[in-house]
């Protein structure tokens, strides 16, 4: 629509905006009217119209079977919608055209804004299937009479009032016309079971709605005030009703066709197991945040554990290293997964923005350097799901620190670079390349990263090529240094 009035129109920015109020609506307009409508605006030199929005109706046949979007028409070709735009009035003289052997009542409404007519809304009623209509039919048509009244009046929509066409109850969902006094005077079969399923035994017809409602919904006074003038229709308003295990969500619309109140409509829907379901889901999550946040508070009780046994060895060593040195890196370890979790204890879902996490597994592992080395990340890994990002971040730990503690004497200035590359595909496809390289003494000759034994390596073998269906290699980096390169799947592997 933006672009066709744009294109095609003298319209200024803040009459498109409420042309987008009005489409908004209009969907309440065409369901009451079990009519299609069509918005045609004047072009800029005044000769033509152009289409810019259509609705069909959920509550009958469709008048048009194409798309009617874009369609320009020259003025005269269609003089209901000239009477419309000239006299600022509804028109539903004339005969009712046949469109592919179906008769269809036409009807224009203007669209005004400030005094001013923006365009037409034409009202095209399939009357192929038309019968003596019900008491239901008949408060839907007389509805939306009053709501074309107020539309050509530049009363309704109502500004401010931004609807949210998914999450707002329509007419089918269940309607009640109000008199002037708040007075029940229809109320449809879906309304009343809406209302028997907060605890009403009654009928609702020749009720106070909002004393009813009011009364219906427990709070701490005798009547909520608010709630009852709500229902009772006075002012534009939705909200949610919750009484004997029952909840329903209320959309009151004023009725002011001659620019005083004759009553309201109500628009109600039953949201009981709607919102049943989105609290068992909020408990989900809640319970998996906990969950997250108890592995890493015990994740991190292990490592102040090892820690702690760290500081009270002695400089027994094994294998060249002293047991010292080994708990240090069971507390990194650890420490990598627990950051995970960690992040995974403040989300609603599964996924995580790892490029936070990688910063401070770098971070934590530079702790150890020997010497004057520095760290930094280039790239983006992007959001990962958990079972990608817990092996991952060891990985990358293991890397980290093997290049740390290998690569640089004690005391040497050195630079250790993890560069990321996340690959443009979706889904199953996407990748990422991760490069490690530092620039310290680089591998032992004849050194084979395949069969190297060190605890740290194999980890890393198993984690990338096990749990990650990815690759790794580890290979002398151009110059001087390591450079390790690992792919891996963005998506965990099934």
């Amino acid at each position: 629509m933006n672009d066709l009035v744009r294109q095609h129109t003298a319209l200024s920015e803040s009459d498109l905006e409420w042309l987008h109020l009005l489409v908004s609506e209009w969907q309440l307009l065409s369901d009451l009217s079990f009519a299609d409508l069509v918005l045609w605006v004047p072009t800029l030199d005044g000769t033509r119209y152009v289409s810019v929005a259509q609705m069909r109706p959920n509550t009958g046949p469709t008048s048009y079977q194409d798309d009617m979007v874009g369609h320009l028409v020259p003025r005269g070709r269609r003089p209901l919608l000239d009477a419309a735009l000239d006299e600022g009035r509804i028109v539903r003289e004339g005969d009712p055209e046949w469109r592919e052997e179906v008769p269809v009542r036409v009807e224009s409404i203007p669209v005004r804004r400030e005094g001013r007519v923006l365009g037409v809304i034409a009202r095209n009623t399939n009357l192929l299937t038309v019968r003596t209509p019900s008491r239901l039919e008949l408060t839907y048509l007389q509805s939306a009479s009053d709501l074309a009244q107020m539309i050509a009046a530049g009363t309704f929509p109502f500004p401010g009032q931004q609807v949210d066409m998914d999450a707002s109850p329509r007419a089918g969902d269940g309607l009640i016309r109000l008199d002037a006094d708040g007075i029940v005077q229809y109320a449809s079969p879906n309304a009343l079971s809406a209302y028997h399923r907060l605890g009403l035994a009654a009928d609702l017809v020749g009720q106070p709605l909002g004393q009813i409602t009011a009364e219906l919904a427990p709070s701490r006074g005798p009547v909520d005030e608010a709630l009852a003038k709500l229902a009772s229709g006075y002012a534009p308003r939705e909200a949610e009703v919750e009484g004997n295990g029952g909840v329903i969500q209320l959309r009151a619309i004023p009725l002011k066709p001659k620019g005083t109140r004759i009553g309201s409509l109500v628009l109600l829907r039953d949201v009981t197991e709607l919102r049943r379901r989105e609290r068992e889901l909020i408990t989900k999550d809640a319970t998996i945040r906990e969950i997250h946040h108890r592995v890493k508070n015990n994740l991190q009780t292990v490592a102040a554990l090892l820690r702690l046994q760290a500081r009270r060895m002695d400089g027994a060593t094994s294998g060249g290293r002293s047991a010292r040195e080994a708990l240090n890196e069971a507390v990194r370890r650890v420490g990598s997964i627990a950051i995970v979790h960690e992040t995974l204890s403040q989300n609603l879902d599964e996924r995580v923005e790892f490029d936070e996490i990688a910063d401070r597994v770098i971070s934590m592992v530079a702790e150890i350097s020997p010497g004057k080395v520095t760290c930094r990340r280039t790239g983006r890994f992007g959001i990962l799901d958990a079972e990608v990002a817990t092996p991952l971040s060891m990985v990358l730990t293991e890397i980290l620190q093997n290049a740390l503690e290998h690569a640089f004497a004690q005391g040497e200035l050195g630079a250790v670079e993890v560069s990321v590359v996340r690959g443009e595909s979706r889904g199953a496809d996407a990748r990422l390349l991760i490069t490690i390289q530092d620039d310290g003494r680089g591998l032992p000759e004849g050194f084979d990263p395949q069969r190297a034994g060190n605890l740290g390596l194999q980890i890393v073998r198993t984690l990338v090529e096990g749990e990650l269906g990815g690759t790794f290699d580890m290979q002398p980096a151009p110059g001087r240094g390591t450079r390790v390169v690992l792919d891996v799947p963005v998506q965990p592997q099934k």
